[in-house]
């Protein structure tokens, strides 16, 4: 029959997993294709989304019976950069110390996709009555650009699923709630001329500096509020505008020709996304405007790099209600980061965040799993083997 039908191991499969080294800017075809053989090794029928360059895949897969209902475990296979950070092992092997498994994608989220991987090939072979599905993406670490398209095929080409549970870390705590985040790559063009002139010129960094300044403003303004009830949940209760990086200019007397810089938000989800959305751009529109009226050559560019639907806890929901049975959790809670869940969420599934590893872990230099956390979701996917079957 060959190697493809040996069973691993949940351990097996996370050591396998992190060998491949899927950070954002490469493909990650190399464990699409490994963890595809495996799967259909074992009857498993497996389907592929590829991006626009083919260099990349999403992989889906079903077990169990043809048939609608099945419970999708989401995952990415794509990880962050090592460059930098100061390791004190082979970031691409698993290694145990301390009661932790160290290794880059262990937390975030291989440790998940490995558990998940090993639930497939146990509810083909016991013969679950309800299926099971993977969706493993591609990109979530660019902003979740990955997940819509392959969800839009997985209606296409499987049965289709109703509940789905996304794994990020949360030390496998019941998450029914998350911001909905956005954002934009900014350009601001300036005229330039020397500063003695500064009159007759743009600076694009002075230019983009006030709108800087409109979203400290706005920041200002959202936390006076107080926070509506769905918002109090979260730490903090109140959306959020943020810039991290900032890069312009030539000279200290020549005003700047170009400005770049890069807008991220993180909305409640009581509030519309689109809403700051628009109101950043109208603010820079304005700014473009005063820009225009000394140099017509000079302007703002606004281009958006991701955009992510909050989580809304469900009243009712499927899928919270099957973590509860299965851990016994009698507490739901709410987190500030964005995942997949709210896309499976807007698609039409009802969706919730679960997994082993605390995010804290997530994108550090020594990024663990506790051996305890992953051993949590074995209980975990042993639980929701039983219920299926």
């Amino acid at each position: 029959m060959g190697c493809l039908m040996d069973k691993l191991t949940q351990r097996q499969l996370l050591d396998k997993l992190v060998s491949f080294p899927t950070v954002s800017r490469g493909s990650n075809l190399e464990l699409v294709d490994w963890l595809e053989g495996y799967l259909t090794g074992h009857g498993i029928t497996c389907h592929r989304h590829w991006n626009e360059d083919r260099q990349k895949a999403a992989l889906m897969a079903h077990a169990g019976p043809m048939v609608p209902g099945a419970v999708v475990l989401s995952g990415h296979s794509d990880v962050v950069p090592v460059d930098g950070q100061d390791w004190t092992s082979d970031p691409w092997t698993v290694v145990e110390r301390d009661g932790r498994l160290y290794g880059r994608g262990t937390c975030d989220m291989k440790g998940y996709v490995a558990l998940a991987v090993w639930a497939l090939v146990e509810a083909q072979g016991r013969g679950v009555t309800r299926p099971l599905q993977l969706a493993l993406s591609y990109d979530e670490e660019l902003g979740c650009t990955g997940a819509p398209p392959m969800i839009q095929t997985m209606k296409q080409v499987l049965p289709l699923g109703s509940v789905a549970l996304i794994g990020e870390p949360s030390r496998m705590a019941l998450i029914n709630g998350h911001k909905g985040g956005t954002g934009y790559h900014v350009h601001v063009k300036g005229f330039e001329v020397h500063s003695s002139l500064l009159p007759y010129g743009v600076s694009a960094v002075m230019e983009g500096a006030r709108l800087i300044h409109w979203l400290n403003e706005r920041n200002a303004e959202i936390q006076a509020k107080p926070p509506s009830p769905a918002a109090a949940a979260f730490h903090p209760p109140f959306t959020t505008l943020h810039v991290g990086q900032i890069a312009g200019g030539t000279a200290n007397n020549i005003t700047a020709a170009d400005c770049r810089f890069s807008i991220e938000m993180r909305v409640v989800p009581d509030e519309i996304l689109e809403h700051h959305a628009e109101a950043v751009v109208d603010a820079a529109a304005r700014i473009e405007g005063a820009m225009q009226a000394i140099r017509p050559e000079a302007g703002i560019t606004l281009t958006r790099f991701f955009g992510v639907p909050a989580l809304k806890p469900e009243a009712g929901g499927a899928a919270e209600a099957l973590v509860r049975r299965l851990t016994g959790a009698n507490a739901a809670g709410v987190v500030s980061y964005g995942t997949e869940a709210g896309q499976f969420q807007e698609a039409g599934y009802s969706a919730v965040v679960c997994g082993p590893g605390d995010i804290a872990q997530a994108h550090q230099p020594d990024e663990f799993l506790e051996v305890s956390e992953f051993q949590a979701g074995i209980r975990f996917m042993e639980a929701l083997l039983e219920d299926l079957g």
